[in-house]
Order: C-alpha cells, then structure tokens, then sequence
C-alpha cells in the first residue's frame, strides 16, 4: 500500500478537503461574502490533479469562482485575490470533477493494493506553486472529522492516507469525464487483480473499469473477461451487441471463448460464432462438443507437437514462434512419423540439449495421455501422480486432440467466489 505519513517538517502543510467546504468566502479585507460548497480539479493530467476553482454561494446564489482569483486557502476560509467579486455561471469543463460531489464518500480503486476503497476525507496540499489534491484517507478519521463541528473536527489530527499516485477514480457519472479520462495506473494490475475489481464493485463501476481498459487495450479486456467468473461474464456481455462479443471471445483462449459461448442465449450462439475468425471458430466449436467436467472440456486446442526428428535447435525456434502464452508453453509434445503421441520434451530439457540432437533422442515416453472422456478426477490424478503442470489428451488412435494444464484443474477444483479476497473491500 502507498500511503503518506503526517506532514513532516519538510513536507507542505495539508488541507482537509471538509475543513474547507462550508468555510467561509472571504475577500481581501477579511469580510465575509459567502461560503464555498465545494472545490473543482481536472483529472487526466500528470502529477497531482490541481484545483482549478470553487462553487461558493453568495447571496443564495451558487456561482464558480477560478482558482487564479483567489490569493489564500485554508482552514479559516477562502480569501480573494482582488476586491471586485467577479462570479461567473458554473459550467464543467472537460475532466473536471467537484471534490465533494463527485469523489467524496465513493469508492476509488487503491491501484497498488488491488482493492477498493471509500473516501472519507480528500486531502490538499501546496506544490508547486498551486493547491493540488495530494491524497485520500480511507480510514474512520475522515469520516469523524466531517461529523463534528469544524471547530471539533480541526483537531483530528492528520494521520497517514493514500496517496494519490497510487488511487484512481471512479468518474462515470460525471458527464464531462466519461470516457475521457483514462485509467492508465489499471494496465498495471494483472488481468486476475482487474477481475477481482470488477467483480467487487457495483454493476455501472464494473462496467467502466472494463471500458476503460478496452479503450486503451483490447487484448487485456479480453484477458480480464477470461478471469471474470460466470455471473458476471453474462451480465457484462449480454448488453453488448453480437459484433462486440465476438471482437472480445476471437481475443480470449479458445477453451475460455467456448466457456462463454456455452453460457450464451441459444438464439445468440450461432451468430456469435458466425462472426469469429474462422480457426477460431473452429477450435471453439469442436470444444463444444465436449463435456465441461471432462478432460474435452477443459483442454486447450492450442499446443506444440513435433515429429521425433525435429532438432532441438527447432523446436526452440517452434516455441519461440508459438502463440501460446508463455506461462503455459513449458512442454513441446513429440508425434511419430504416422502422427501418433510419443510423449513429451520439457522446455527446459530443450535448452540443455545440444542444437543437433533430435526429440526421439531425449523424449519422454512414459509421459501419460487422456482420453477426451476422461473424468475430472482422473484429470486431477495423473497430473499429481506424475507432477505435472500439462497434459495431453489424445483421441483413441492416440493422435493428440489438446492439452490440460495445471491453472484448469485449480480453477475447476477451487469452489465459486476462489478470487474473493479477505479485504479486498473496505478499508487499508
């Protein structure tokens, strides 16, 4: 978790975001004019968001006040620049956010701790020259302090907070921001972590999170997808229109493609498949044809297999050709002349053999084989008996039809909700 500690004697002074709203407008005389209701900042940029006006009421009437006509900020008040008030009609501008309205007491995603959390109070702080939001504390101190009277409230004091770096908002219900802001600190979280978000927060904040990652990388949507459990694979695809989820399955894992397609409405089913690119289509629709809890089910279609004459120096040039992920590729199958599985050749032993040296010379032929029918349980059997991380399912004349590997048997003995993380709402 990032966090920032309480102003040191080096570090700027911070302001509460609640110490400020409902202080006092001021002009350089000290006179009282009105009241600030809330502070507005612009996403989207680097560093910290600056504040880039106020909405204060004067006179019972709420107008926008520019940051660059207002010479103090602090716990006694707003103070301005000039002595004319000079208040125009608020009206947002792009990725601006009022602080109060739209980020307080909401959920933010905490990017380096993978987990959501509330804002209960919106820390400020001077830097560079300009008031800027620097963090937020997700803890009780927040919340209490908005509770009490100012005067009670002021003495709460600072504890640590996250900082700002390492948070990232929500912001689809602000009209000016939807959808352009991006959410850059996401692409940093593995594909699973996203999925645990999207699964934990609320159906329109799971929904702009997948958005938000599609816009700026649609291999890692699909990748998400693949993590999300059943529920909400059908309730974030059901909306979309036929196009838009076979752009997303032709994308993701033929196995984890024909998962989904499974799940899909029967009268949606086949144009779906119709609009995936050909091999795929294919690979899902012969998938399809197996039951989920049998080895057909869960083997993936996509492996490497090799005649027992391939040189060592290309089957490493096959491996570092494939498209498989590379976390999956430790395992290079060997076929005979006819096509039949001979076994197997562990990545590693690949690179220790000599460039010439063929598969039939260092082939594992006890390796064991699945029929396509085989029950999970002896999936999960053969894999612990003989250690392995992958293995092969072949057809009864022994040609190979695919490949289990070890994250399938753990995501189908694990029981539903597996990802769900103690902690992963609430606070840090």
């Amino acid at each position: 978790m990032s966090s920032v500690n309480a102003p040191s004697a080096q570090a700027p002074p911070i302001l509460h975001l609640s110490t400020i709203v409902g202080s006092p407008l001021r002009d350089a005389d000290g006179e009282r004019l009105g009241k600030v209701e809330d502070l507005i900042v612009r996403l989207g940029g680097a560093g910290y968001p600056p504040i880039t006006g106020f909405l204060v009421n004067v006179a019972g009437r709420t107008s926008f006040l520019g940051a660059d006509r207002v010479s103090e900020i602090g716990p006694n008040g707003v103070v301005l620049r000039k002595a004319k008030l000079d208040l125009r009609h608020f009206e947002r501008r792009p990725e601006e956010v009022l602080l109060k309205r739209d980020l307080l007491d909401r959920q933010l995603i905490n990017v380096e701790g993978a987990r959501l959390v509330r804002a209960n109070e919106i820390e400020l702080a001077l830097v560079g020259g300009s008031w800027r939001v620097v963090g937020v504390d997700t803890g009780p101190r927040g919340g209490l302090r908005r509770l009490l009277p100012k005067g009670l409230g002021s003495h709460i004091a600072t504890g640590e907070f996250l900082d700002w770096a390492g948070v990232e908002p929500f912001v689809g219900h602000v009209p000016t921001v939807r959808l352009r802001v991006p959410h850059p600190k996401l692409a940093k979280l593995h594909p699973a972590q996203i999925a645990d978000l999207v699964e934990a927060a609320s159906r329109r904040e799971g929904e702009e999170i997948i958005q938000a990652v599609g816009e700026d990388d649609r291999e890692l949507e699909a990748d998400v997808f693949e993590e999300l459990d059943d529920h909400h694979q059908r309730e974030f695809l059901e909306d979309r229109p036929d196009a838009q989820v076979a752009s997303i399955l032709s994308r993701m894992a033929p196995d984890d493609a024909a998962d989904i397609v499974g799940e899909l409405d029967e009268d949606r089913r086949e144009t779906v498949l119709a609009l995936l690119p050909v091999s795929h289509r294919v690979k899902v629709r012969a998938l399809l044809g197996y039951d989920p809890a049998e080895a057909g089910g869960l083997m993936s279609p996509d492996f490497v297999l090799l005649r027992g004459s391939t040189s060592a120096a290309d089957a490493l040039d096959a491996v570092r050709h494939s498209e498989i992920a590379a976390e999956l590729l430790t395992t290079v199958f060997v076929s005979s002349a006819a096509g039949s599985l001979e076994g197997s050749v562990p990545v590693v032993a690949l690179l220790r053999a000599a460039s010439g040296q063929r598969l039939e010379a260092i082939v594992k032929h006890e390796t064991p084989r699945l029929s396509p029918d085989a029950p999970f349980e002896e999936v999960a059997r053969l894999m612990a008996d003989y250690n392995l991380t992958s293995i092969p399912v072949a057809d009864e004349h022994d040609r190979m039809l695919g490949v289990v590997t070890v994250d399938d048997v753990l995501e189908a003995m694990l029981p539903r909700g597996w990802r769900r993380r103690f902690g992963l709402l609430g606070e840090d």
